[in-house]
């Protein structure tokens, strides 16, 4: 370190990619993600496949994070597994002797958090706000039957759902850890209830969580809340990172992840909004959002993008 890999970040943080790159993405083996990406002199990430969640790439088509500071590493977010958490640890080795000593789970989806116990068991301290918690008790088993499902039962063995033991009950929680300050922050529900993001004001760096993705489109789900979203993605702006890590894609700057995520939520956001205010239907709200040209250079845009529109629109109209 630094290799090609890191090379090839720092080229996707100050240019805009050719987007025959991006439509030639293929799945990526478990081993090409876990060859830590620098970004920053403490701040690393590995990216994650921008595919669906596979045998190749082992549930880890998400970003996870790491922090070397004086005192240990701290992660953002564990893996899909036990199997996958085992493997990071290794790569972070890779990188430092310091010892995994905290791991901040952004989310409650399964590749963000299933590896927990792994580190816990490993001496770790796992460290999440109770919103966060509540959902990721909600949805184990679901993510746990899921994620055997498409990986296989070796993929997920030994693998056991483990939860922040003492979650922090508040919106915003720093930590100073060996000479680096972490901000949790919580703005509003987002991909799912209680997501948050982490600022790294001293590295200019903000993990954002499912808030923001690049390379490819973001997806709308029925426990998602697109307004808890763009409320999200403001508040990323006001803290004005130079580094943007998103949940999914390449780690950029805030106008890329304005461009592939924060225009996407703006427009979806109103327009919904303003078909229902009209009375649309939401094959008629659907209809006329059903072309964004903007967007089309996104992975997964012809799959997503009609359905985005109609989650948003029952989503919007339950409140």
């Amino acid at each position: 370190m630094p290799s090609r890999v890191f090379a090839a970040a720092l080229t996707s943080l100050f240019f805009v990619l050719p987007l025959t790159v991006v439509q030639a993405e293929t799945d990526r083996s478990i081993d090409e993600i876990l060859e830590p990406i620098q970004l920053t002199d403490r701040v690393y990430y590995f990216y994650g496949s921008i595919e669906g969640r596979s045998p190749l790439n082992l549930g880890m088509n998400n970003n996870v994070g790491f922090v070397v500071t004086d005192d240990g590493v701290v992660m953002i977010d564990s893996g899909p597994s036990h199997q996958v958490a085992a493997r990071i640890a290794d790569a972070v080795a890779d990188v430092t002797d310091q010892p995994i000593t905290h791991v901040i789970n952004l989310g409650s989806q399964d590749h963000r958090w299933l590896g927990n116990g792994w580190f816990l068991d490993h001496g770790a301290e796992i460290v999440a706000l109770r919103r966060t918690v509540e959902t990721q008790e909600r949805y184990a088993a679901s993510h746990m039957n899921r994620s055997t499902r498409n990986l296989g039962e070796a993929a997920m063995a030994d693998t056991v759902p483990t939860v922040a033991p003492e979650p922090i009950d508040a919106d915003r929680h720093e930590l100073e850890i060996g000479g680096v300050r972490i901000e949790m922050i919580y703005t509003a529900d987002a991909h799912f209830p209680g997501d948050i993001m982490v600022h790294l004001p001293q590295e200019s760096v903000v993990f954002t969580g499912d808030v923001v993705y690049t390379e490819r489109l973001l997806g709308i789900q029925r426990e998602s809340d697109p307004e808890g979203k763009l409320a999200n993605f403001h508040t990323l702006e006001a803290l004005n990172p130079e580094i943007v890590v998103p949940g999914h894609g390449a780690a950029t700057d805030l106008a890329t992840a304005r461009r592939d995520t924060g225009d996407y939520l703006e427009i979806l956001v109103r327009e919904v909004r303003a078909g229902l205010e009209d009375w649309e239907t939401l094959d008629e709200t659907v209809e006329r959002l059903a072309d964004l040209p903007q967007f089309q250079h996104l992975l997964h845009y012809d799959a997503w993008h009609r359905a985005n529109v109609n989650q948003s629109y029952l989503i919007m109209e339950a409140k």
